[in-house]
């Protein structure tokens, strides 16, 4: 850093403590946001469970001094997150814009660039465990890129709403200087001033990771240096942003938007789940075999207890060996005792399934998800077909990715029809966003009994309850085109394959008039 930035940095702190200087502890500070500070609180709890962040284990050993140990933990939340993300979106996911052409291109050409579907499922895992994400589109380069936000840079900007509509994203920058870390934050506002769309950009440096610090311009570093301060875009209907949320209500904060993560009504059992397992282990550590034998048992003949070729009596036990363990006293007393103490192995299993079981209920997932049945672990199939809470739970959950994939595809062509933020300055599409089309398919079929539906739906053709198309495309996973050329090529194959009615009556027989010419005149078959 030049002297020049550190004599601007120092007039800007003794400014900020003027109040002449925007100045920010927490992004929650900001006039214009109108979220309770412990939202956040509640997030970053969440985002340390998520992250298996947790402090050391301190206990006070058998001599009485205080010693720390690792906390050896099951990550549950991370565990959960990521199974409910896999049964709900995959990659086999589809998302099109109706009967228009142009869009879909786009959006398959956007999609394709961002890597958006493997991407969805790995955030949305992300956005289950904190409870709240977005996604935001943005131009670089004349190509729409995504951001990915987080349920800690999310901040909407009034609460009590279902649909939030307006925002402020913030996205954290470490920097060195004069080596030290310095931590620069861009809060992006998003809201709407009248028929118009209003990005305020701004930029606040602090030496500390806990502060927003004071505001400073956005060419202070790099990164942001060629980033305008305001964007206002004009004719747009819908926010530059999609939201999801975690279903059901915030029973934590009830005026909230933001959604619950997985620990936020079930952090008591992730903590006994945790330490079951802690003390498991270090059951499993202490109990390992131990013989208390005479001291004089151990000992070597040399003072400098090392091993020499020339020792009369050379050591005899492996030099690994940690079994033997020396105790002072009389030998004839001591004598040898066997001080291995048995390991819970049935109460710890047990223990950890109830608690594990009653996970599974607090985060609306089928008994058996986590724990092992008679039949071993069971599959996403397994459980779904076994019990339908983790289905309905599912099936919650795609409602709001639904909705948060709608707003997306929404963003986007709104973005796209901003012909001033491309180079040169024409619109990538021009419509109308309400009136669009967005059909989504999540690909359902790997929580369906195949066979089962096979069977089912055989007989249905069968009754002829059932078209042969729809048949294809329930079973073989068609769209609606491939399955109309499967019927093409069935309808030729037939016509093909009729047999020719002249070769019928040569083979068998008789006339145009229906009389049979292998008759001879007498009447009697020739």
């Amino acid at each position: 850093m030049s002297v020049l930035s550190t004599v601007k940095n120092w007039f800007r702190k003794g400014g900020a403590s003027l109040g002449m200087i925007k100045s920010l502890t927490l992004v929650t500070d900001d006039r214009r946001i109108a979220m309770d500070p412990s939202e956040y609180t509640r997030i970053n709890v969440a985002k340390k469970y998520y992250s298996n962040d947790f402090k050391p284990i301190e206990f006070i050993n058998s001599y009485g001094d205080k010693r720390t140990r690792k906390y050896e933990t099951v990550n549950v939340t991370k565990l959960a997150a990521r199974r409910l993300a896999s049964i709900i979106f995959n990659e086999g996911c589809k998302v099109e814009i109706g009967d228009d052409k142009k869009a879909n291109e786009l959006l398959e050409s956007v999609f394709l660039d961002n890597e958006f579907y493997l991407t969805f499922e790995e955030y949305l895992e992300k956005w289950i465990a904190l409870g709240s994400g977005a996604i935001r589109p943005y131009v670089q380069d004349d190509k729409i890129k995504l951001a990915w936000i987080t349920a800690d840079q999310f901040y909407p900007l009034h609460v009590n709403t279902n649909d939030v509509k307006e925002a402020a994203i913030a996205s954290k920058t470490t920097v060195v200087e004069d080596d030290k870390n310095v931590y620069y934050t861009l809060l992006e506002f998003h809201e709407w001033q009248g028929d118009n769309y209003v990005i305020t950009n701004e930029l606040y440096r602090s030496d500390s990771a806990d502060s927003v610090g004071v505001q400073v311009p956005l060419s202070s570093i790099e990164e942001y240096a060629d980033t305008q301060e305001t964007a206002t875009l004009t004719g747009l209907v819908k926010p530059l942003f999609a939201f999801f949320k975690t279903p059901g209500a915030n029973n934590k904060m009830l005026e909230s938007p933001l959604g619950l993560g997985l620990i936020d009504n079930a952090r008591s059992t992730v903590d006994a789940i945790n330490r079951t397992h802690d003390e498991f282990i270090w059951d499993v550590r202490s109990g390992k075999r131990r013989m208390v034998v005479p001291k004089s048992w151990l000992k070597r003949p040399n003072a400098n207890s090392r091993r020499r070729d020339n020792d009369t009596h050379p050591p005899m036990f492996d030099p690994d060996e940690t079994v033997y363990q020396a105790m002072y006293g009389d030998d004839d007393a001591i004598g040898f005792h066997d001080m291995s103490v048995a390991i819970r192995v049935d109460q710890y299993s047990s223990t950890m399934e109830f608690f594990l079981h009653e996970f599974e209920n607090e985060i609306g997932l089928s008994q058996g998800t986590f724990t092992q049945s008679a039949s071993g672990i069971q599959t996403a199939t397994e459980v779904v077909s076994n019990n339908s809470m983790t289905y309905q739970t599912r099936s919650s959950y795609l409602t709001m990715v639904e909705k948060t994939i709608t707003q997306l595809v929404d963003a986007i062509l709104e973005l796209a029809q901003c012909g001033e933020l491309f180079s040169d300055g024409k619109a990538r599409w021009t419509g109308d966003v309400q009136k669009v089309n967005i059909n989504i398919d999540f690909n359902d079929g790997v929580f369906i009994d195949q066979d089962a539906q096979l069977k089912n739906d055989l007989q249905a053709l069968s009754a002829n309850a059932l078209p042969l198309k729809q048949f294809w495309m329930r079973n073989y996973s068609l769209d609606e085109a491939t399955a109309d050329e499967w019927m093409q090529q069935l309808n030729s194959e037939k016509v093909g394959n009729d047999p020719d009615p002249s070769g019928e009556v040569g083979l068998f027989g008789g006339a145009d008039d229906g009389t049979r010419t292998d008759v001879g005149e007498s009447g009697q078959d020739s």
